[in-house]
Order: C-alpha cells, then sequence, then structure tokens
C-alpha cells in the first residue's frame, strides 16, 4: 500500500498543546492562514491534547506530580487514580463546555456529541483499570508486565479528544474536516506504526478534505516506550515521510529564538530565521525541543524541511530548518541552557587503562532507571555524568554505582548547563569570548566542551548563575551582531 502515489504538494502539520487551547487562534492563524499555499487543503493536522491534560493523564512533565497513570502505578490497592481520573474527566468537559458554546440548537447538540465521546473513552479506560487492578491481586499477574499499556492507553484519551473536538468545530465552521482516529481504540488486532497509518489515509483526498489526525497513534511495538512524551511527534514525522510532504510545519506558543526572552528581554531575543537539523538536535540535548530527535531523523533522512512558527503571529515566517543549511558567516545563533541537571561523578585509581569496562557499567545503571544523559565528562581516573532526573532516582543510581564499585569514590551536585549554538561556529577565538563573558559576571565555570563539530560549546556552572549566564553570553556572542528583525530570514 503506497499511500504517497495518491498525495501530491500538501503539507503536514502539528499544532502544540497551548496553541491547541486557543481554537479561534488555530482557525483563524492557522487552518484560515495556510503557510505558501492559497488552498485550505492539501494539509494534514497533527494534534496534541489540550495543554496539561496529558500532564494529568500521566504526570506533570517538569515538575513530576503524579497524574492517573503514576498513582495506578505505584499502588495497587490505592483508588487515589481514580479521584485523578475524575478530576480530568471534569476540566476535559469543562474545555467542551468552553468550546461548545451552547447558545444554539446546533451548538447544544454538538456539545452533547462531544461529552459523549469522551464520556465513552474516560469510561472504557476506567473499566480496564479496575479489571487490571483486580487481575493483579492474583499471584499470577504483576502490575509493572502492564504498565506500558496503561501509560499508552491514557495518553490516547488526550488526543482523542482535542481532535474530535476540533474536527466538530471546524465542520461547523464550514470546513470539510475528517477525524483521524490512529489511537486504535477497540482495534481487534496490534499492527505497526506504518501500516496503522496507511489504512487510515488509504480513502483520503487531501484536495478536498482535510485531516485532523490524533497526536498519539497505537502500534504494536509502542510509541511511548521509545519516544515517550515525544510520541506525538513521531507520528507527525512519519505521516510526513510516509505520504512525501513538500514541508512540515510545527505551530507552538512562541517563536524559536536567538535565547529565552524572559531571561535576556523581548528587545534583545531575535527569532531565528533559517537553521538545520544539527543545531534542533542540540536544542532537544537541552530539553528545548523545536522537534524530537528521532522524529527529525525521518524528516532529515528523506530530505524534508520542518518550518516552526508561532500560532499568535501568523504574518511571520518562523524558522525553516533543513538539512544542508549553514550561516554565511560563522557566527553563535542561539544561547540556550537548562537548570536542574545532577552531576555525579566517579573516581576510582583503577579506571586508568579499564575506561571502557567503568563506562559501560555506568552507561547500563543510568539506562536501567531511565535517567536522561546530557553530557559527560571524562579522564584517565574520573567519569562524570550530568544527568536529568528527579533527586530520588539519582540516588538510586548512586546505590547502584557504589554497589558496582565499593572502592571508588562518589561525588554528586546540582548544577545547570549553558550552551552557544550555531550551524558553524568555526569562529577563531570564540571560546576565549565566551570564558571571558562568563568571567566578566563572575560565573565561576565548573566544566566545560567544544566538539569538533563546532556546532555548540557547552559550561557546567552552578545554578544560581544560569540567568545572568544566558544573559551575559547572548550579549556578548549574539546581541553584538545586530541580526535585526531576525538571524536570517525564513522564505
Amino acid at each position: 500500500m503506497n499511500i504517497s502515489n495518491k498525495m501530491k504538494n500538501h503539507s503536514v502539520e502539528k499544532i502544540g498543546g497551548t496553541s491547541m487551547s486557543d481554537y479561534v487562534a488555530i482557525r483563524d492563524n492557522i487552518i484560515l492562514r495556510p503557510v505558501n499555499t492559497d488552498s485550505l487543503y492539501q494539509r494534514i493536522f497533527v494534534v496534541s491534547a489540550y495543554g496539561g491534560i496529558t500532564d494529568r493523564l500521566l504526570e506533570h512533565k517538569k515538575s513530576g506530580k503524579p497524574g492517573v497513570y503514576s498513582l495506578f502505578a505505584d499502588s495497587i490497592d490505592d483508588d487515589s487514580w481514580q479521584q485523578a481520573l475524575d478530576s480530568v474527566k471534569t476540566a476535559m468537559f469543562d474545555i467542551n463546555t468552553s468550546l461548545f458554546q451552547n447558545d444554539t440548537p446546533i451548538e447544544n447538540e454538538l456539545l452533547g456529541q462531544a461529552n459523549q465521546f469522551l464520556d465513552e473513552r474516560i469510561e472504557d479506560a476506567r473499566r480496564v483499570l479496575l479489571s487490571l487492578q483486580k487481575l493483579c491481586h492474583h499471584g499470577h499477574f504483576a502490575l509493572e508486565t502492564q504498565l506500558a499499556t496503561v501509560r499508552e492507553m491514557l495518553s490516547s484519551i488526550g488526543e482523542a479528544h482535542s481532535a474530535w473536538n476540533t474536527t466538530a468545530l471546524l465542520k461547523h465552521d464550514g470546513t470539510n474536516a475528517v477525524f483521524v482516529d490512529l489511537t486504535g481504540w477497540r482495534a481487534e488486532e496490534h499492527v505497526p506504526l506504518d501500516q496503522r497509518i496507511e489504512i487510515a489515509f488509504h480513502d483520503l483526498d487531501l484536495s478536498n478534505q482535510l485531516p485532523i489526525v490524533t497526536g498519539y497513534a497505537h502500534s504494536e511495538s509502542g510509541l511511548m516506550s521509545s519516544f515517550d512524551r515525544g510520541y506525538s511527534e513521531m507520528t507527525f514525522s512519519r505521516i510526513a515521510v510516509l505520504t512525501q510532504a513538500k514541508e512540515t510545519v510545527i505551530h507552538k506558543e512562541f517563536h524559536l529564538s536567538s535565547a529565552d526572552p524572559r531571561i535576556v528581554g523581548e528587545i534583545n531575543a531575535v527569532p531565528i530565521g533559517r537553521t538545520n537539523y544539527d543545531v534542533a538536535d542540540q536544542l532537544a540535548n537541552l530539553g528545548m525541543e523545536a522537534i524530537h530527535p528521532k522524529a527529525a531523523k525521518g524528516l532529515r533522512c528523506n530530505n524534508i524541511p520542518l518550518r516552526v512558527k508561532n500560532t499568535f503571529e501568523p504574518d511571520h515566517a518562523g524558522t525553516l530548518i533543513t538539512c544542508d543549511y549553514v550561516s554565511e558567516k560563522p557566527c553563535v545563533e542561539i544561547i540556550a541552557g537548562c537548570k536542574g541537571i545532577y552531576a555525579l561523578a566517579l573516581f576510582d585509581q583503577d579506571m586508568t587503562g579499564n575506561f571502557d569496562q567503568y563506562d559501560h557499567e555506568f552507561l547500563t545503571i543510568t539506562r536501567r532507571f531511565k535517567a536522561y544523559i546530557v553530557s559527560k565528562d571524562v579522564n584517565a581516573n574520573t567519569i562524570t555524568h550530568y544527568l536529568q532526573s528527579s533527586l530520588k532516582n539519582i540516588k538510586r543510581i548512586r546505590r547502584a554505582l557504589e554497589e558496582a564499585f565499593p572502592e571508588a569514590e562518589f561525588d554528586q551536585q546540582k548544577v545547570a548547563i549553558v550552551s552557544a549554538i550555531g550551524s558553524d561556529m568555526k569562529v577563531p577565538g570564540i571560546l576565549a569570548k565566551a570564558v571571558n563573558a562568563l568571567a566578566d559576571e563572575n560565573v565561576s565555570i565548573l566544566a566545560m566542551h567544544q566538539s569538533m563539530r563546532q556546532v555548540d560549546m557547552q559550561f557546567v556552572i552552578n545554578e544560581d548563575d544560569y540567568d545572568s549566564a544566558i544573559r551575559s553570553l547572548h550579549k556578548n556572542l549574539v546581541e553584538v551582531h545586530e541580526h535585526g528583525r531576525a538571524i536570517k530570514l525564513a522564505n
């Protein structure tokens, strides 16, 4: 089945959760203002859940506050997950009420349909969880073996909710929108992701239909086991690759800029007009994803450009990300970073000459506890990993390492990482300039890295110095060039 033969000259576009929460902005700034075309059609939209909903269904992405999934996973005898499910159901019904104003008989009917659709999904999930909870009280069944499936099921509710609502609203507003449900809800068989997409798109006509697609897609291997919260971007990427899209677009609530405007000031932050997938990967490594790296790989390998646009500034061309872009002159394009990083160092005099054994065990234990490695340092007798995880998890990793290397010495501390990033940073003296910029603000550099690829420099610093480090690096490496409206305007 080759669905790309039926689809030509179209785009695949993804709408983020914060944008999804403003239907009027979606309709007026995205649907009715297509990028690089006069037609409302020849576009496929992949939608995220409404802002905050996936956090409540799973756990808060940043704070770790437990949602329905976390509460269910932590105790087989505790019914607190049911209270959380009731709470998120109420919140989702409130969203429906705000979207379908209930001022006319048609809107009243749509609200009833929206609530019925949502109620069926949530109560289906509740029945499954109750049955699983009961089953796992039997000694032959372990809850842990089912948790990946539970996580997938709960995730799917958020995207199904937003996609169904958006389709209904767009139809009501005169657009021939089509709800494309990739969640596999009540599906009779498990199929690979690509096959699920091909089946769903086989009979669609992009010349007069506007597909609104769930960001979650069910597959036999499970998207979340590989991509966790990046699953919607993988769905987006695979649809683009399988349909051979001419361009992809991600609509967010902000511009991809030279730095966080909240830190350097809106007057100083400059939107990025052009960059490449290499830069996008560096940003993703710091948790500032333009797109998940594995999703970007499909676009990159198939030479499909990606545009990142601000939903609330539709006249701005956004950031165009391509495979081959390199800045006309070597320069720093972005200052980015992340806080809440734990530096975990292992020192052992016996490591000299046996580095590979220590590093392999360190990586194995880190992977077992699912901590994300942002960076690492090595020398003759020390390995330091910079990990993004909870303190509770870091302590577990340290205990496991202490058991594996009983004669080693360990140290851990909370740090921040700031990074200067660009598509071409082969500028003589730029490292010295960056170090001087930090020294001028009395920022102590705990470690630093610059690879031969010359696309980024990383500085490990104390958390308290994070904002001043970002401001100083931006002032000395970016603002001095006076880029104007954007760093290389997108087409």
